[in-house]
């Protein structure tokens, strides 16, 4: 069960050298301790029986795991509510959601008790936390991080990828985690597009306004299929974790929000998922077009502030936080968020997406903005 008062971590480790403290989220297996997923259903689990890839890599770069992060159950929300568990007390705003699925993760970063630590993203789930707490977190392209060892097994929208304090600690466990990653140098002059989204005023106001401080070109870009990413995303999340996990719909220990998306993904069509796949076709092209004449898109991370822990009860919540990230887990595009102060001072994030393979290039600008943050 999670040590501490605030939950970030599932359990803690000490493995490793005496470099750099990880977390590393407890849907990625570590070899000798179970895989619990944050959920009473694994409870149980055998001891993995061999690190993940991510795992074997920190290890031989003498990083020190110093802990299994806690997480939304099963990864399958957005919200990091878990009552079995645990929820994280978020950091810089506590009464709120810390943000899912990499909950623990993003409470870690923000309260310096790691100095990186690794989640998944399947929906937002690293970009979410990130911007919830005030940190950093890169999705990186799809494909560009190993997910061997990495809980489901299989899937079409997740990615592993870094949550940090800042952009150069993101690039450094981004080294670490990926061998052919290498920085870049800044952009000596960027033109970035604006997608306009339904976000609250002051939020998306204060997403733009960190680009006035700048020597960054901002124009409009548009994305006309991005609410059917949005819905396609969604489907096939569904479809791939009730394949994963719908044998244990009927389980006592399942949270009632993740057993309730569950079934209502057992409904889910394979007419559907087609449907999904042609989206996620015409999308990816959509965003790989406009990123010929840009150099990144930009957008606010999350649509408002991060709600209260009592209204985020309401799973529409957590499924609205979701609206502006989740797309890019459809096309594979890698999404980093930047932290960013609300008016009153509440977090949310700013987002960058780069081309897929060009990682190193949204770091890189990525870099530059945050110097004026």
């Amino acid at each position: 069960m999670p040590m501490g008062t605030d939950f970030a971590f599932a359990q803690v480790l000490d493995l490793g050298g005496d470099g750099l403290r990880v977390g590393v989220k407890d849907s990625i297996d570590i070899e000798g301790f179970a895989t619990r997923m944050g959920s009473a259903c694994f409870a149980d689990a055998p001891p993995a029986r061999r690190h993940a890839e991510v795992v074997r890599a920190l290890l031989d770069q003498g990083c020190r795991i110093v802990g299994k992060t806690n997480l939304h159950e099963l990864a399958f929300g957005a919200t990091g509510i878990n009552l079995w568990t645990g929820t994280p007390v978020n950091p810089r705003a506590p009464g709120r959601i810390p943000g899912g699925s990499s909950s623990g993760s993003g409470v870690a970063v923000a309260a310096e008790r790691v100095d990186f630590a690794v989640g998944t993203d399947t929906g937002g789930s690293i970009r979410i936390p990130a911007a919830c707490c005030g940190v950093y977190g890169l999705k990186p392209s799809y494909g560009r991080v190993s997910r061997a060892g990495v809980h489901p097994a299989v899937s079409t929208l997740d990615c592993v990828g870094p949550m940090a304090r800042d952009m150069p600690m993101i690039e450094r466990a981004m080294q670490i985690l990926d061998p052919s990653f290498r920085p870049h140098a800044p952009p000596s002059k960027a033109i970035v597009g604006w997608v306009s989204v339904d976000a609250d005023p002051e939020v998306a106001s204060a997403a733009r306004g960190v680009l006035e401080h700048t020597n960054i070109s901002v124009r409009p870009a548009s994305l006309p299929t991005f609410k059917s990413a949005f819905a396609a995303g969604l489907s096939l999340i569904g479809a791939e974790n009730w394949a994963a996990y719908g044998h244990l719909a009927a389980s006592e220990g399942l949270g009632i929000d993740v057993r309730t998306r569950l079934l209502a993904a057992r409904e889910i069509s394979g007419e559907e998922i087609a449907a999904a796949e042609r989206v996620r076709q015409v999308f990816r092209e959509e965003v790989d077009d406009v990123l010929t004449r840009v150099d990144a898109l930009v957008l606010p991370t999350l649509p408002e502030v991060p709600p209260t822990l009592a209204a985020a009860t309401d799973g529409r919540a957590g499924l609205r936080a979701t609206s502006f990230v989740r797309p890019f887990n459809l096309s594979g595009h890698p999404a980093i968020t930047l932290p960013v102060a609300a008016p009153g001072g509440l977090p949310m994030g700013l987002q960058l997406v780069g081309r897929l393979h060009a990682d190193e290039a949204l770091c890189a600008l990525a870099r530059s903005v945050a110097q004026h943050l």
